[in-house]
């Protein structure tokens, strides 16, 4: 390792036989890919009694009942690289869609339906992450009410690099579901609108016949899903794994993780179970808890979000500890986005703000 130092009381191995009664943190770069210390503290990092400005921990309770998000996508953060948006839909759209401005990334917290496309039509349930390069015509079909996180890249959305795992490791390439060549369904319109996305705004095209006309395609580009029940996460029973081994896909200055059921470390090896403390100063992190009993928070719900920008520590919740002491197994699905370039939130995330969340760590 270049330039390796160590000082004072410190563990052979990262995670694993913290001194008594002292809280490791991990200061890195290059959100968890690039160089890294850790640190053994008195006190944990979280344990403040005030934050004067606006750099702090934030949540968003579940959002997908309010009047906003209903039958129609509202963004919550955003950069120059991601837009990350939440949609509740209860029926099938009535137009196309085709977004110029970014490729999009679909995950269906809940509900069944279909994507028809130009290539052909996907169908998707609970779980399943829908893949949508930029410039694809598609139109949602909804057979049951559908809530989603939506990513929105200024990039594309690449499979992450798997090297010495092999190919067939976090998720089979048959895993992977692409659209055969299909007509679109709706032939008896006497016009059919696309609705356009270019510079942020909609432009409405409208033509004489159905625009999902193809008789076959080949070639590299073209909408693809993989469900996240699909997902293999990387593991130790000696070391926690650092969410960079979660990656699910790649983009340029963001990825996103998937967090699945697993079973967890082995307490016999003296492994901290739950997250470390870390301030990932590079990277802002944003976590969309899906499903299960998410262990290293308290009081947060399926459907709910947190935003834990760069700068400011975060980790396990003071209950996690006690908690994570005799589980040996945890059920919990989330999605993680990591950015490296700090988000900006919307009037419709600061509307709904637990404005008392970074209170709920409290003292040691």
């Amino acid at each position: 390792m270049e330039n390796f130092k160590s000082s004072g009381t410190f563990t052979k191995q990262a995670h694993v036989h913290i001194p008594a009664n002292c809280f490791e943190e991990e200061h890195g770069r290059k959100g968890f890919f690039g160089r890294v210390s850790q640190l053994y503290h008195q006190n944990p990092l979280t344990s403040w009694t005030s934050i004067e400005g606006d750099l702090k921990p934030r949540n968003l309770p579940p959002l997908f009942e309010t009047p906003e998000v209903l039958n129609q996508f509202s963004k919550i953060l955003y950069n120059n690289d991601v837009e990350i948006s939440l949609g509740k839909f209860t029926g099938t759209f009535d137009h196309f869609s085709r977004n110029a401005d970014f490729d999009e990334l679909f995950f269906i917290h809940e509900g069944t339906g279909k994507f028809e496309t130009v290539y052909g039509n996907l169908e998707y349930t609970k779980g399943d992450y829908i893949v949508m390069p930029r410039g694809t015509t598609y139109k949602m079909f909804i057979y049951s009410a559908t809530k989603i996180l939506l990513t929105e890249s200024a990039s594309e959305f690449e499979e992450p690099a798997r090297g010495i795992l092999g190919p067939n490791a976090l998720y089979d390439q048959s895993a992977i579901t692409s659209p055969e060549a299909a007509i679109g369904s709706q032939q008896d319109l006497s016009e059919y609108k696309v609705h356009i996305k270019h510079n942020g705004a909609i432009t409405i095209v409208t033509y004489p016949f159905n625009p999902l006309d193809v008789v076959g395609w080949k070639g590299s580009v073209y909408p693809w899903k993989v469900s996240i029940y699909d997902y293999c996460p990387i593991m130790s029973h000696k070391y926690h794994i650092p969410p960079s081994g979660h990656s699910m896909f790649v983009c340029r200055n963001f990825v996103v993780c998937s967090f699945v059921a697993r079973p967890l470390e082995d307490a016999s090896h003296g492994v901290l179970k739950v997250p470390f403390y870390h301030s990932n100063i590079d990277y802002d992190e944003v976590l969309f808890y899906h499903q299960g009993n998410f262990f290293s928070r308290d009081n947060i719900d399926s459907g709910a979000l947190t935003f834990h920008p760069q700068g400011i520590h975060h980790g396990p919740h003071p209950n996690a500890f006690k908690n994570s002491q005799d589980k040996i197994f945890t059920d919990e699905y989330a999605v993680m986005i990591d950015t490296r370039y700090p988000l900006k939130r919307t009037e419709f995330f600061s509307q709904y703000e637990n404005k008392d969340y970074w209170k709920s760590w409290g003292s040691k």
